[in-house]
């Protein structure tokens, strides 16, 4: 997958915290590929300590890897568009908030004024869903997305249909090729599949 090496990577965290060690796993992909990673996160996957590791520990993590400061405020996720810091948003674990918010463009969070900021120059926003209401309540979100400019998804399951039947995981092996699907304006298909 040549065709990654040294894209900018708008790399974006939320707080699917179950999600984390499946980002560092796809972070580190995307940096073997040559990619280069400015990573994000929303304000609560940067302040909360869960089950899953302590915020500093993952932000640490997140910095060593990409090399460079975690954005996680909005005045730092601002400049991302003007700067041209960006050939590509990758949401890594989108929440069901996050999807509400960018459905209605509310820019309120760090990830969300990153994506704005990057939606200004007419580039890709791929998203990577991980949400327990996306075949309940955030259904609504996910298919308005679909319709608009520039976002692209990877390719999306039931994670878990007989325990939680309403939620939806991105496949996070399947991010790399859904980059390159989507610099080439396409989305990969199919959208929904089985893990």
């Amino acid at each position: 997958m040549n065709e990654l090496k040294g894209v900018r990577v708008g790399f974006a965290m939320c707080g699917s915290f179950c999600t984390f060690s499946q980002c560092f796993d796809a972070l580190e992909r995307l940096i073997g590929l040559g990619c280069e990673t400015i990573p994000i996160m929303s304000v609560n996957a940067f302040t909360t300590d869960t089950r899953f590791g302590s915020a500093s520990a993952h932000s640490a993590r997140l910095e060593k890897l990409c090399g460079h400061e975690v954005i996680h405020t909005i005045a730092d996720a601002e400049p991302i568009g003007p700067k041209n810091m960006t050939d590509i948003m990758l949401v890594a674990n989108c929440t069901g908030n996050t999807l509400a918010k960018l459905a209605a463009s509310i820019t309120d969070t760090p990830v969300t004024m990153a994506v704005k900021s990057h939606l200004r120059g007419s580039k890709p926003v791929v998203l990577n869903i991980a949400t327990n209401d996306a075949l309940a309540g955030s259904a609504k979100n996910i298919f308005s997305l679909m319709n608009y400019k520039n976002y692209y998804f990877v390719p999306i399951a039931q994670d878990d249909p007989e325990k939680k039947p309403f939620s939806l995981m991105g496949d996070f092996r399947r991010i790399p090729e859904a980059l390159i699907s989507a610099m080439d304006r396409v989305q990969l298909q199919p959208v929904f599949e089985r893990l």
